[in-house]
């Protein structure tokens, strides 16, 4: 890619209308100083002092952060939260993102998906994750909920440049992505057909309507029974080829340090390795900029190498971006891929 290519498709960004199918979270940090420790004098047990709290969207909003660091124009977030403290701060750190048009869904049936990270930070070292503790739901998302946010994405759908549709959790039909959403997709994707729909799914893509796929390696083998002793890029490129042509949408394959590998319904294989390290590393968030910047770029007309090169570089910054879930701005991106 040169440089006038990538500045062609980055200024389409912030003409871009994107919705955002998923589920949102709050990514509560709390920052420990180890130097206030105590004993508690009640259980004798070790008190951590938390010295600072930081709330940013997370899940979906993940995505929604890196899409908005790209300077994506709208930002239509389609998920829901509780009405509890976590989605009063959830709601609130949503506000507070450029782009985002309008709200998630507030419903007194669900609770808001909350990762809480207790963080060890010292003066001069890097910070140290503890255990995490987390707030999901557990039963199945009521179907009024499932119907008013399916109607959400329908609403607009003509007026999208693309959608994405993540799924976060780990128990089928407890979350935003459920069969009745996916359902409204595969609606959406039969009488649209030129918005650019990529889906992911911690659970993997079975089952999904025949939209753009983004997925692991693992997640690729347990969809095309890809056997695990075959990890040449070719049998991938050919796993992922023959994927495509079924769906007549593009597939990408994240492969970690081996980067990104993609295919094309017309046969095109392409795969850019990764960029090399800069020094300490954390994965959070790297696939989430992946899939933003992957959506965007193809939204913006960029070709299947040209969207990977864009998502290489960004997943290269985010991993690098210590104690936090990263983004990368187009700025970032240029910098990597032309200083």
């Amino acid at each position: 890619m040169t440089p006038t290519r990538f500045t062609e498709i980055t200024d389409r960004y912030p003409s871009l209308r994107l919705a955002l199918v998923g589920d949102f979270c709050l990514d509560r940090y709390l920052e420990i100083d180890p130097a206030l420790a105590e004993t508690s004098i009640e259980t004798s047990l070790p008190v951590h002092n938390v010295v600072r709290v930081r709330s940013q969207p997370g899940g979906a909003g993940t995505i929604l952060n890196n899409l908005s660091a790209l300077g994506v124009g709208a930002i239509h977030p389609v998920g829901f939260c509780g009405e509890d403290g976590e989605g009063y701060e959830l709601q609130r750190a949503l506000a507070r993102v450029p782009g985002v048009r309008g709200n998630l869904l507030v419903t007194p049936e669900r609770r808001t998906f909350t990762y809480c990270k207790p963080l060890m930070v010292a003066p001069g070292k890097n910070p140290v994750e503890l255990n995490r503790l987390d707030s999901k739901n557990w039963t199945a998302t009521p179907k009024a909920v499932e119907e008013a946010l399916a109607s959400r994405v329908e609403r607009n759908d003509e007026d999208l440049h693309a959608i994405i549709v993540l799924d976060q959790v780990d128990v089928p039909e407890t979350g935003v992505v459920t069969t009745g959403m996916l359902a409204a997709i595969r609606g959406i994707a039969a009488t649209n057909p030129g918005i650019r729909i990529l889906g992911d799914s911690r659970r993997g893509l079975r089952n999904w309507p025949a939209i753009t796929f983004k997925m692991n390696l693992a997640e690729l083998g347990a969809l095309t029974g890809l056997p695990p002793s075959a990890i040449s890029l070719a049998d991938i490129g050919n796993a992922a080829r023959e994927l495509a042509r079924q769906n007549g949408r593009e597939v990408f394959i994240t492969l970690s340090e081996r980067g990104i590998l993609g295919a094309a319904p017309n046969g095109e294989v392409e795969h850019v390795p990764c960029h090399p390290l800069r020094g300490e590393i954390d994965i959070v968030g790297a696939g989430d900029s992946v899939t933003a910047n992957l959506t965007a770029a193809l939204a913006a007309g960029a070709t299947l190498r040209e969207a990977i090169e864009l998502a290489n570089a960004a997943a290269s910054i985010v991993v690098h971006q210590l104690g936090t879930t990263g983004t990368a701005s187009v700025g970032q991106i240029r910098a990597l891929l032309f200083s």
